[in-house]
């Protein structure tokens, strides 16, 4: 992976992040400790400490953790690694078990935020000296927690006119509206989201935005470096605090080629550029980024951190108090012995690199099938980051039916094959639009590749179905139901298509 900023700056050159907790939500403007917390004090070394109701360590059974590591592609002669966590023994890398399974604080162990903090100067060399981050329990965790800093019921907060569900579904269990900006194959559109603030006439103020700004979720969108400080220039024109949930960030793709009429993996190299971060670009402070290892190491560790200025991180560890303390320590634990010492900044980094290179290998292949099998049934661009391709589905006569995208979903069901529907990723009223269109979004990441062909078969045959235009059934390439599962898939040749590249 290389680095976004190869010289990292001293912080003691950098500015203080500027003051935003005037955006806050009134009640988070105050910092406030718990009041257990508050009334106990700080304690000191020669207390005997009996306030607390905590178990003594000697009762925790487990003695040792033991877990084997693959290693990354060409780090460390391909051998695995053991990373081993012992009951009483605290190393420079991790905690003792006694330390990991015990209370702590809402920030985070030690050795976790350590690693993070490295990798988070590396990628992204933060421009202003009073950063931090705090653990979390991966990205969903985040937003609610940051949507609360900025948000309470009956406010509005900026999104995108195609969002995380997660994130909708938590505005609306909150009582806040999201307010939808226009995007393009780049995702937000500045010019649109200078619109909206502009003229908003709402009855409470903007304060916040929040984006997903490569591989966005459901569109695949990656804004480039210019279109990000395009947004980033609007948000200080209106003084925005930018909520930056990237979990795709790392998952920033090869080019799409071909060879000898094939799509081939393009090998990952150590100094592929990722397109600069927003965090990379904030001078105010403004930018609080959401990262998770759901997407990169995987989803059920519910390990992830924010980064922000720490007057802001002093408030998240508050809400971490009150609900989940801190992610599982003994998980932190695991990952702080893996990313420091068993594979170290080299081996996470030889990690990331095959990563881009599996998900370009299988984004290449999808593309390829796709053009093949849905031709003259939907339109894509092709996505630069991310596991997700966003057709948008010709459905012909059907098109302005309302029934249609309902009725489209329970012939695949039909044929054997799901993807997600463009309902749920929506923040714009259907009574909004002014026209019905109709999107899928396939996950590239989920199947074996030998399943590909399969499904994009099942799916142009689900389409043509809805359309009855028995015409686009030849054009969609629909193989004998008795062939779906011995399809070749090795060696087929790109047609025409309508997904641009």
């Amino acid at each position: 992976m290389a680095l976004n900023a190869t010289n990292s700056a001293d912080s003691s050159d950098l500015p203080l992040a500027k003051d935003l907790s005037g955006l806050f939500v009134p009640s988070m403007r105050k910092h406030a400790k718990s009041p257990f917390k508050a009334v106990m004090g700080n304690l000191t070394m020669s207390m005997i400490n009996m306030a607390g109701g905590v178990p003594h360590p000697s009762m925790f059974p487990l003695m040792q953790v033991q877990a084997r590591v693959r290693a990354p592609s060409g780090y460390s002669d391909n051998q695995d690694g053991v990373l081993v966590l012992e009951k009483s023994q605290h190393s420079n890398s991790a905690e003792s078990l006694d330390e990991l399974l015990q209370y702590n604080d809402g920030r985070g162990m030690g050795s976790y935020c350590r690693f993070l903090r490295k990798h988070t100067q590396m990628a992204h060399c933060p421009l202003y000296a009073d950063w931090d981050v705090i653990a979390s329990c991966g990205s969903t965790d985040a937003i609610g927690k940051v949507f609360s800093l900025f948000c309470q019921p009956g406010d509005s907060i900026i999104v995108e006119q195609w969002s995380f569900p997660g994130a909708l579904s938590n505005l609306a269990t909150s009582g806040v509206k999201p307010v939808a900006v226009a995007m393009d194959g780049e995702g937000m559109l500045p010019e649109e989201l200078d619109s909206v603030c502009t003229t908003w006439t709402g009855d409470r103020p903007l304060r916040a935005m929040y984006i997903v700004p490569t591989g966005q979720n459901p569109t695949g969108a990656t804004m480039s470096l210019a279109r990000r400080n395009a947004i980033y220039n609007v948000a200080q024109k209106h003084n925005l605090a930018i909520i930056e949930d990237d979990p795709y960030y790392f998952l920033q793709l090869g080019p799409l080629a071909t060879e000898q009429g094939s799509m081939v993996n393009q090998p990952q190299s150590d100094r592929q550029e990722l397109v600069p971060s927003l965090l990379s670009l904030d001078v105010d402070g403004r930018v609080v980024r959401l990262d998770s290892f759901s997407k990169i190491l995987a989803p059920n560790l519910r390990c992830g951190w924010i980064t922000a200025p720490t007057y802001l991180l002093d408030r998240l560890q508050i809400l971490n108090e009150s609900s989940i303390l801190q992610p599982s320590g003994l998980t932190q634990g695991v990952l702080a012995k893996m990313l420091s010492e068993t594979w170290g900044l080299e081996g996470w980094n030889a990690h990331l690199r095959d990563l881009r290179a599996a998900y370009t290998q299988r984004r290449n292949l999808f593309v390829q099938l796709a053009r093949k099998h849905l031709c003259g049934l939907v339109e894509f661009a092709v996505p630069t980051a991310g596991m997700f391709l966003w057709m948008k589905v010709d459905l012909g006569a059907a098109t302005m039916d309302p029934t249609a995208l309902p009725r489209l979903m329970d012939s695949m069901k039909r044929c054997g094959v799901m993807m997600a529907p463009s309902m749920p990723f929506s923040s714009v009223k259907p009574s909004d639009t002014a026209e019905p269109t109709h999107f899928l979004r396939a996950a590239y990441a989920l199947v074996n590749t030998d399943m590909f062909e399969p499904a994009l078969v099942r799916l142009a045959q689900a389409i043509v179905a809805i359309r009855g235009d028995s015409a686009a059934s030849a054009s969609a390439g629909v193989i004998g139901s008795s062939n779906i599962e011995s399809a070749e898939l090795g060696a087929q040749t790109p047609v025409a298509a309508n997904g641009s590249s």
